[in-house]
């Protein structure tokens, strides 16, 4: 296989897409008028999803180191979305919720995902869609081994 220049590559692409999704998702949750990144909002709806997920559980959904976790999670308390406490029957884990504050923001940003979500995959078929996850997941598999 011939060397190409990083620009040829389908993983700069990748790359570019990623960028360039999560620069227009930002810009419209920045429209809710909330100081919230797409990575924190994140970690809230896999906490609203799962309140018994562990922080190392949220790191490895959210491609993120346990410390990364722990600092977004700090921000989310200190801002009242959501809130920690300790564990009944393990003192080392912390139990996570959503706080009345942080559900009234997951009920604005979710909408606003799903339309990011949509203007992302305009004009793709459902078949082209399920091209693209197997595609991805072969090269997945392949990174794995």
């Amino acid at each position: 296989m011939e060397f190409k220049k990083p620009t040829e590559t389908i993983f700069y692409q990748i790359e570019k897409v990623i960028k360039q999704y999560r620069l227009m998702a930002q810009a419209n949750l920045n429209k809710l008028g909330y100081k919230i990144t797409i990575n924190q909002i994140l970690l809230m709806i896999q906490i609203d999803k799962n309140q018994e997920i562990s922080q190392v559980e949220l790191a490895e959904l959210l491609f993120k180191d346990v410390a990364s976790i722990t600092r977004m999670t700090e921000l989310l308390v200190k801002e009242k979305l959501i809130e920690r406490k300790e564990n009944k029957e393990d003192r080392r884990k912390k139990d996570l919720k959503i706080t009345r504050k942080g559900k009234k923001l997951l009920d604005l940003a979710i909408p606003v995902i799903s339309k990011n979500r949509e203007i992302a995959q305009h004009n793709m078929t459902e078949t082209e869609i399920k091209t693209l996850l197997n595609l991805l997941n072969k090269i997945i598999i392949n990174t794995s081994k």
